[in-house]
């Protein structure tokens, strides 16, 4: 796995907690922290692990150790 594969959940994972813990949660009746919060931060945690689990399991080739190259795809 290369940066390249986690780019889409950092465009995901970093504005959602920004907003959400700079701007949303801070001026809502939940502000500090509570089990709300807790509960928000751990949402964002379950979807990065449901994405490395997937990403994980895509680039999965059985019976291999090596990762797939470009030529290795198209086939």
């Amino acid at each position: 796995m290369r940066l390249r594969h986690f780019l889409p959940l950092l465009g995901f994972a970093l504005p959602t907690l920004v907003i959400g813990y700079g701007f949303v949660i801070p001026r809502s009746c939940i502000a500090g922290i509570n089990s709300l919060s807790i509960g928000f931060g751990t949402t964002i945690l379950g979807a990065c692990l449901a994405y490395f689990a997937g990403l994980r399991s895509a680039l999965y080739l059985p019976g291999c150790t090596l990762p797939r190259k470009r030529s290795d795809a198209a086939s």
